[in-house]
């Protein structure tokens, strides 16, 4: 492959990791008045307002045959509307950060699964990543305040974990003929319309909203969404799967860094502890070994 390709990959992979790690900011600050599902179905509307123009810039074909609409449309309702449902409600009841330090070890989950549906025993490096991962979140959800007066949050956000593995599982059933733009597109507009009815439940009075939750919004459905799948799934052409999950592992850094500086977060010692270790858990677990990764 082209070194400049490459490198160029590289870079969109940083600013991935710092799109999706902003997102529980901006997820944080929307929630204070929209409702966790009406927010989801308006951030997919303004995803699928860009990704079209991104396909027609990219002359990438979005279409989809008949046959494959059950799994896609299944595939959308586990990863984009049960996931939104419960990471917009986890995020609700927890700290940004602690939020996207569960989710940043969604490639840990993933892994166990993988061990056990295919009897496959773990290198002692990847031993020693699953053990750290799990002692950190430990860690953090014993010192965690929120996780004294709201636990369920925590239930939330481990719901988004599964249902993000499960997801991914299904996602591999879809045939490799499309292009991931095109399956992105389309699991967002499913995923989208399974949200309608969660979000009729809940009853959103919509009154004028503050100009600080329009601009995170907007950032949630172009750079969390649209700009940031689509600069993922270029990441992974070029990488690879295995090689993109270490800039993943960026993520909870981005947001424990951000909900600092612009929500006042403040973690425990322990916590901050538990979550280093979580995130050098994923590391150890998922960077590639091999002299050519």
């Amino acid at each position: 492959m082209d070194k400049k390709k490459e490198n160029l990959a590289a870079f969109y992979g940083i600013i991935v990791s710092v799109f999706w790690g902003l997102t529980f900011l901006s997820v944080k600050v929307a929630l204070t008045e929209l409702q966790p599902m009406t927010l989801a179905i308006v951030r997919f509307l303004i995803a699928l307002v860009f990704l079209p123009i991104i396909a027609f810039a990219t002359h990438t074909s979005l279409a989809l045959k008949k046959k494959d609409i059950p799994m896609v449309a299944l595939s959308s309702f586990v990863g984009i509307t049960l996931y939104f449902f419960f990471e917009n409600n986890g995020i609700m009841r927890l700290s940004a950060t602690e939020s996207s330090i569960i989710i940043g070890a969604i490639p840990i989950l993933t892994l166990i699964i993988e061990m056990i549906l295919h009897h496959s025993r773990p290198t002692a490096l990847v031993a020693i990543g699953v053990l750290f991962s799990f002692i950190g979140i430990v860690l953090m959800v014993i010192k965690s305040e929120a996780a004294k007066s709201s636990p369920v949050g925590y239930f939330y956000m481990v719901g988004a974990a599964f249902s993000w593995v499960a997801y991914s599982f299904l996602t591999r059933s879809i045939p490799s003929s499309y292009s991931r733009l095109s399956i992105t597109f389309w699991q967002i507009f499913f995923g989208m319309v399974f949200c309608i009815p969660f979000a009729l439940s809940e009853g959103q009075h919509f009154t004028k909203l503050s100009t600080t939750v329009v601009l995170n919004v907007l950032f949630l459905g172009i750079c969390g969404s649209a700009l940031g799948y689509w600069l993922y799934v270029i990441m992974i052409d070029r990488l690879g799967e295995t090689r993109s999950s270490v800039f993943i592992n960026l993520i909870p850094v981005v947001s424990a860094v951000g909900s600092y500086f612009v929500l006042g977060e403040r973690l425990a010692a322990l916590q901050l502890f538990g979550g280093s270790l979580t995130v050098a858990g994923v590391f150890l677990a998922t960077t590639p070994r091999s002299r050519k990764a």
